[in-house]
């Protein structure tokens, strides 16, 4: 068997499945599907901070740190003689 080319894999898959079971958890007692102790919310909330990062303090910015540029192009396509 070949090497791994990143040996944290397979922990860091590990991660993101305990990440989704807790989000799904917590999904299933907001809708009413599965009830959880307060301490259990608590807990679980606490897990999915040390592995999910916060989205609040993520920022995306283009290069050197300036504000990222969209450009938007529109092309109709047609055989409309009217000139619109």
């Amino acid at each position: 068997m070949a090497a791994r080319l990143n040996p944290r894999h397979s922990d860091m898959v590990r991660d993101k499945i305990r990440a989704t079971l807790l989000v799904k958890a917590l999904e299933d007692h907001v809708f009413g599907s599965r009830e959880m102790a307060a301490t259990q919310v608590t807990a679980a909330l606490g897990l999915l901070k040390k592995c999910v990062p916060d989205v609040a303090r993520s920022e995306v910015t283009g290069e050197d740190g300036g504000p990222i540029k969209h450009a938007v192009s529109v092309s109709f396509i047609g055989t409309d003689t009217r000139g619109v």
